[in-house]
């Protein structure tokens, strides 16, 4: 994050312009409507602009902006002429005033920018993008203005007069945020959009007479393979309310960003070999963040039911008597497949697929072979990275043709995604070659060919 985005209350705060010009106008409209006291400098004035400054109990100076000019007491300045040698200048000065300072479109002059706004007072949100696609904030900016009622503002209001009310009854921060969103999601938004203030206020009120602490949730949450748009929108809604967020190694960070800003983040590991908290740890670390009555998200890379051990954890859950839900979401098989433009079944190639798990147990994969060798199925491993070289030789030695095609898809569906194809035969040799790292996901069947005509990232 290259900026910090703040909100500026202006309400009768004095603020400069440099520039009599539309550009001008357009900011001061902006700053009128946040209550300031507009002062403009500049050799020639709009007629808008100058009745606006009127309007605001601001000034006009009719001269051309130098160093001389006494900046200190403004909160903020803004240089909006058509001349980039005066727009730098002010910048210079204020830089040495300690005084906000933006360059309409001359970026390496701004301290601070303008963004793009959807007003719906006093709920305000600002959409920007470190002053380098001004014309994406504002599309953007249409976008969120047609799915945002406008009635998000009384609501806004409406939550503000009861703000106390609610503190004094509630005292747990936690609580108390949960209240609220119970609250936004039931039938008092429409009471509001609809202007039945009383019916609203009956409504809250009973809410809060009839308010119990909630009891601990735990919600189990498949993540997907890696890309963030692949989550589901139950799945988002969920890491958006929980209080806690317990994550494995397989949780991207593009993920783990999209939970709420302020929840408690737990990391569990569960690398190969190196598990920062064992299972038996992370079952009774969901069973006592929930008995504290903390609405848990365990979110786990791929699904949480396909070699997620999602199982174990909700039967720990059940046996504590602890809520739950249960979020599917893409396993790694067909996230990475699809990404890697790999199906894992076609008429002419697979009638059925397999997953199975990769995992080496005393130093050898346990798979039951004699099952595996079928020329017209896909076989999917799971966390077979390391044990890739015995599990070809073990295919090989029960009866599959050496050149059966193979494909290892390293980070599927991220920005990182690696495909390499080889066969059975020499596979393995391929991993130290091309530099393959976990997560990695092996694919093997014909229908790892068609990867030469469908792949399409």
């Amino acid at each position: 994050m290259d900026i910090f985005p703040i909100s500026l209350k202006l309400k009768d705060q004095p603020c400069l312009l440099v520039g009599g010009g539309k550009i001008a106008y357009r900011k001061a409209v902006l700053l009128a409507k946040a209550g300031a006291i507009i002062d403009v400098i500049a050799p020639e004035i709009e007629p808008a602009l100058l009745d606006l400054l009127h309007d605001t109990g601001g000034q006009f100076r009719n001269i051309e902006f130098s160093i001389t000019v006494e900046i200190a007491h403004y909160r903020l300045v803004i240089a909006a002429t058509n001349r980039a040698e005066v727009n730098k200048q002010v910048f210079l000065h204020c830089e040495t005033q300690n005084v906000l300072v933006n360059s309409v479109d001359d970026i390496p002059h701004c301290r601070f920018m303008v963004p793009a706004i959807i007003d719906r007072s006093p709920l305000i949100i600002s959409v920007a993008s470190n002053g380098t696609s001004p014309v994406l904030s504002r599309q953007i900016r249409t976008q969120l203005e047609s799915t945002i009622p406008h009635g998000m503002g009384k609501l806004a209001e409406f939550s503000g007069k009861w703000r106390a009310a609610v503190k004094a009854k509630i005292a747990n921060p936690d609580e108390r945020r949960i209240f609220w969103e119970e609250l936004y999601a039931s039938p008092l938004r429409e009471q509001i959009f609809h202007d039945n203030l009383t019916e609203a206020d009956t409504y809250i009120q009973h809410a809060l007479n009839d308010w119990q602490a909630p009891k601990g949730e735990v919600y189990l949450v498949g993540a997907g393979p890696g890309d963030p748009e692949l989550l589901t929108l139950k799945a988002l809604r969920l890491m958006q309310q929980a209080d806690v967020v317990i994550y494995d190694r397989l949780v991207s960070k593009p993920i783990l960003e999209m939970c709420r800003r302020d929840a408690e983040k737990v990391y569990v590991g569960k690398a190969r070999s190196n598990h920062a908290v064992p299972q038996e740890g992370i079952n009774a670390l969901l069973v006592k963040y929930a008995q504290a009555g903390k609405r848990v998200c365990r979110l786990k890379g791929g699904d949480p039911f396909i070699f997620g051990r999602g199982g174990e954890e909700i039967q720990q859950l059940f046996d504590a008597g602890v809520s739950f839900q249960v979020v599917p979401g893409i396993t790694a098989a067909s996230g990475c497949s699809a990404y890697a433009g790999i199906p894992l079944t076609h008429r002419d190639y697979a009638q059925s697929v397999r997953f199975l798990t990769g995992h080496l147990k005393e130093g050898s994969p346990e798979l039951p072979w004699n099952e595996l060798v079928y020329e017209n199925q896909t076989l999917v491993l799971y966390m077979g990275l390391v044990g890739l070289e015995k599990i070809c030789k073990n295919l090989i030695d029960h009866g599959q043709r050496p050149s059966m095609p193979v494909a290892l898809i390293s980070k599927g569906t991220t920005p990182e995604q690696k495909v390499v194809v080889g066969t059975l035969a020499d596979i393995a040799d391929k991993v130290a070659e091309y530099e393959i790292q976990a997560p990695t996901l092996t694919i093997i069947g014909e229908v790892v060919k068609l990867r030469e005509q469908l792949q399409w990232r």
